[in-house]
């Protein structure tokens, strides 16, 4: 099956052609770094890491752009509040992020363009936007993008506005859905914006929140590209707005394919901050959660289906991981990576259609694990082949290559911890099993957690 994506533009799966042969370029909405980003944000994240490995792995070269929003009313809101400035507000943010982001085993993007260092950019198309006549100006030097000017308004998320009343203009950065209003390129200086203020033809101020992600994104991969990520919730007013003023601004179509993910549901409610229920990635690592658990439970459904986050299915997430990583320890131990001359098993063709057909997660976990049960059974029967070991291993690289789902095992296993382990073992050739479970919890007290399986003890790091 070749490669196809549910574009949100089109309403309907698409065969994906990049722009150029073998390359993708691929912008996914960043954080606004005025909090702690939650699971609920990387429920999206997530998704976008998936794609980008899936992509990788397909051998497309990626380019791929996150934004790092440091200036709107949320931000310039919070250093308010803090008595700080703003960088002092968006670098500590920031800095959390990227911890997160490489905790959770993420590939980093290329490029991390932030608002601030953008403002040139920005400029230059309200400039434009303004000579073409889709823009017009406020007497408090504010700028709007007139929306009845550009006739395909609301094609992202089918809002006619032919049949709305349209509202009148809006300041606000995030405003009620299907209520078209002629937004916010610029903001006039305001006594509250203190310090945080930009120079430029029309007037000091600062700028829009959409404006932003449309010239970072282009600043970048240029007026057109191929793939443009976010949650369900930025359709509306975001993206529709960044389509706007994107193609009025360079007569170009902007981006070729569009990718949602739907929403993180807690116990059958939405997570967000304003609900007040969601969980960081610092509260989950106290509850004891590992990355790859997490990873487990934000890609194990498709990413355009809602799906619930719960602390309950830790132990279903935990299990699989531990299933993976005995898998990945027992082919090792077999020197299965000796075995391979790089082909692959029948069941990758079948993983391959399913991921091929937008990313479809699920399926495609029940083709690897079903097969990886087949694998176990020959193994335990002794009647497995050189080639279906080196096959065996080259699918499982792959298959991780493209989930993270399995431990580091390369870890150095301190001298202590080793005396542990050997102690433990004579007391269970000793068939002292209380004193085997002592030991047991004394290794899981120092951060290692030991498992019993038919080729000895099996180590890992909590």
């Amino acid at each position: 099956m070749p490669l196809q994506f549910y574009n949100t533009l089109k309403r309907e799966k698409e065969i994906f052609q990049p722009i150029e042969k073998g390359k993708v370029g691929l912008y996914t909405c960043g954080p606004t770094v005025y909090d702690y980003a939650h699971i609920g944000n990387f429920r999206t994240f997530m998704f976008e890491d998936l794609l980008k490995r899936w992509l990788l792995h397909l051998r497309y070269d990626v380019k791929h752009v996150m934004n790092i929003t440091d200036v709107d009313d949320k931000t310039i809101k919070k250093a308010k509040q803090m008595k700080v400035s703003l960088s002092r507000i968006t670098d500590k943010y920031t800095q959390y992020f990227m911890e997160d982001l490489k905790w959770l085993k993420m590939i980093p993007a290329d490029i991390y363009p932030t608002a601030t260092e953008s403002i040139p950019k920005m400029i230059s198309m309200i400039e434009r936007l303004l000579e073409k006549g889709f823009a017009y100006r406020e007497d408090d030097g504010s700028v709007y993008f007139n929306i009845s000017s550009f006739p395909n308004y609301g094609r992202l998320t089918q809002i006619n506005i032919s049949e709305q009343r349209t509202g009148d203009r809006v300041m606000e950065d995030e405003y009620d859905k299907d209520v078209p209003q002629d937004f916010a390129l610029w903001k006039g200086w305001k006594e509250e914006d203190g310090e945080v203020v930009w120079d430029a033809p029309w007037g000091r101020g600062r700028p829009g929140w959409h404006i932003e992600c449309s010239a970072m994104s282009s600043e970048s991969l240029g007026d057109n590209f191929d793939i443009h990520c976010g949650g369900v919730d930025n359709m509306f007013p975001h993206h529709e707005n960044e389509i706007a003023q994107s193609q009025c601004a360079t007569d170009q179509p902007f981006v070729n394919f569009w990718l949602h993910s739907e929403f993180l549901m807690l116990d059958g409610g939405k997570m967000s901050k304003s609900l007040g229920n969601y969980y960081r990635i610092s509260a989950l690592k106290e509850l004891g959660f590992t990355a790859e658990s997490i990873r487990y439970q934000l890609l194990a459904g498709h990413y355009r289906s809602k799906i619930t986050f719960s602390i309950d299915k830790k132990h279903e997430g935990d299990k699989v991981v531990q299933r993976l990583s005995d898998f990945y320890t027992r082919l090792q131990k077999m020197n299965a990576n000796e075995s391979s001359i790089g082909s692959m098993p029948e069941a990758y063709s079948k993983f391959r259609d399913r991921m091929n057909d937008d990313l479809d997660s699920p399926q495609a976990l029940a083709v690897f694990f079903d097969w990886m049960k087949t694998v176990n059974g020959k193994i335990d029967k002794n009647v497995i082949t050189d080639s279906e070991l080196g096959e065996a291993w080259e699918f499982l690289v792959a298959f991780d290559s493209v989930f993270g789902f399995i431990q580091n095992q390369d870890f150095e296993i301190p001298n202590k911890i080793n005396l542990l382990l050997k102690k433990r073992q004579k007391a269970r050739d000793e068939d002292n099993w209380v004193e085997s479970d002592l030991i047991r919890e004394q290794l899981k007290e120092k951060g290692w957690i030991v498992d019993d399986t038919t080729d000895g003890q099996n180590l890992k790091k909590v």
